[in-house]
This record gives structure tokens, sequence and C-alpha cells, in this order.
């Protein structure tokens, strides 16, 4: 039989945790011996907190993001200009090359 990886992703595991979440959450719902008015009421912070969770944390992975983004443009700005200098440095070597050979 072939060897897999059995490795999950950031995203699968974040699925499998909402997906988890809102079956307890359902669960809750049905089994709760609470009256309608107070489970809706409960029902309404809860997607409020969540709402304010998931809000907070796209800041943050934007934040993430962000910095992530400045630091690649500047690395790609070093890197660019060190292949710059190889460049010149090869060329000027290759020149002084074939003036010595065809002078």
């Amino acid at each position: 039989m072939e060897n897999q990886k059995n490795t999950c992703s950031a995203q699968t595991v974040a699925i499998a945790f909402l997906g988890g979440a809102v079956a307890g959450v359902v669960a809750g719902i049905l089994l709760a011996p609470k009256s309608g008015e107070e489970t809706r009421r409960e029902l309404r912070g809860y997607a409020r907190r969540a709402e304010e969770e998931v809000i907070e944390k796209a800041k943050e992975v934007r934040a993430v993001l962000d910095e992530t983004i400045e630091r690649g443009k500047h690395f790609m700005a070093e890197k660019r200009a060190d292949v710059e200098a190889a460049v010149k440095a090869g060329r000027e070597t290759m020149k002084e090359k074939m003036d010595k050979c065809c002078s």
C-alpha cells in the first residue's frame, strides 16, 4: 500500500473546529430546558461575541499579513540589489577578459 502522509492543513483544522462548535451549539439549543425568548437572547449574545471575535482575529491576521508583505518587499529589494551588483561585476569581469584576450 502506498505510504500516505496524514497531515491536516490549518484550514482543515479550523473548519473541523467550527463544525464541532456549531454542532455543540445546536445540541445545546435542542436539549436545553429554557424558554424560547431566553434561548433567542442567548443566541444573540453568542452571535455578537462570535462576530466580535471574528473581527478581532481578522484584524490580527491583516496586521500580520501587512507586516509579512512589507518584509517580503524589503527582502526582494535587497536581493534585487545583490543580483544587480553581481551582474554588473560579471559584465565588468567579462569585459576585462575580452579586452585581454582580443588586445
